[in-house]
């Protein structure tokens, strides 16, 4: 039988959890939110800017790449939070990887320093992206990926906030109110961070 332990998990509001007991490699799963969002943000200007100065597509195509990204991110971020970080985890291995990934995050939701990947995983993960997608879409990726990298920083941001600050009196509080549902009511519910779109389309937004 599948378990999920998140659903035994009661978050703290208060605290840390230790992963590892070396300190250098404690140090490597930590992070200032401020360090990654600031990778993705001047790759993805980065990128836009030689899209425009050296690539062949016309501006029009550059823009529609772009919006293209952020929408295709965040399809991204629904699909890896639900089936990856809430995965079924049928057997110990599972388990651990789960927690280690997503699980701790719900077991201490306001540690700040676990809401991003640490900067070398960043660093690494831009690098691969940009190989990857230029391998299968070629010159469309440098004004494909900016859209898509902008919209992982974005994601980074909004969760950040909602977890850091209170919500705001206007429309975005939506935003604020889904994800608390999701870490205190329901983690079957609002897997989207960055917008509540998908979890609209695939019927997982919180009634």
């Amino acid at each position: 039988m599948s378990k999920t332990p998140n659903t035994a998990v009661r978050p703290k509001n208060t605290g840390q959890k230790v992963i590892f007991d070396n300190p250098v490699l404690e140090s490597l799963t930590r992070t200032h939110i401020a360090v990654p969002i600031s990778i993705f943000v001047l790759f993805s200007i980065g990128l836009i800017v030689y899209a425009f100065t050296y690539s062949q597509l016309p501006s029009y195509l550059i823009g529609i790449l772009f919006i293209s990204g952020l929408l295709i991110f965040s399809l991204v971020e629904y699909i890896v939070h639900r089936y990856v970080f809430h995965m079924d985890t049928d057997t110990d291995l599972k388990e651990k990887i789960q927690y280690n990934f997503h699980g701790v995050h719900h077991e201490y939701p306001k540690d700040k320093g676990r809401l991003a990947m640490p900067p070398i995983v960043s660093v690494i993960l831009a690098i691969s992206l940009l190989y990857v997608f230029h391998l299968v879409i070629g010159e469309y990726t440098f004004a494909f990926l900016p859209g898509f990298v902008m919209g992982y920083a974005s994601y980074l941001f909004v969760h950040f906030a909602v977890h850091a600050y209170q919500p705001p009196k206007n429309f975005f509080k939506v935003l604020w109110v889904n994800h608390g549902i999701h870490h205190y009511k329901d983690h079957n519910k609002a897997f989207g961070v960055s917008t509540p779109l998908w979890d609209f389309i695939f019927g997982t937004l919180p009634k």
